[in-house]
């Protein structure tokens, strides 16, 4: 039989590698990467993901997810500055849909327009929330 082949009914070999760490090598049983308790930014973005999905996207038509899903993504520093015009192109949707869309989203606490844009006005800036405050 050749090396590192398996026959039937024998036993795998351990996981864990041939110089596992000794007992009371300080980085055993210790996660790599952050300090304990910290959470990454990634981790956040998750986590927001995750309560949407899990808690208010059932409610929402087709046109509010897509909206709040562009916004998210372009969320930076807690707002996303993103025009009507480009929010539509994103998001499969017309102008009065995105418009629509975003007073239900704010309405419904998943959204905050924090400046409203236009001409002279620069773009729109919202801040963006996985869960509906009524709740």
């Amino acid at each position: 039989m050749m090396p590192g082949i398996i026959a039937v009914g024998e036993e795998p070999p351990p996981m864990d590698g041939p110089n596992p760490a000794p007992p009371n090598h300080p980085h055993r049983g210790k996660p790599k990467g952050k300090p304990d308790g910290a959470k990454s930014k990634a981790g956040e973005r998750f986590a927001v993901l995750n309560a949407f999905a899990d808690f208010a996207m059932a409610e929402l038509s087709r046109a509010e997810i897509a909206v709040w899903l562009v916004l998210f993504r372009d969320t930076r520093d807690g707002t996303a500055r993103t025009s009507y015009d480009d929010i539509a192109r994103r998001a499969g949707c017309n102008r009065r849909n995105v418009g629509r869309a975003l007073r239900r989203l704010e309405q419904r606490g998943l959204l905050k327009i924090v400046h409203r844009g236009g001409i002279r006005r620069g773009v729109s800036r919202y801040c963006v929330c996985s869960q509906s405050k009524r709740g």
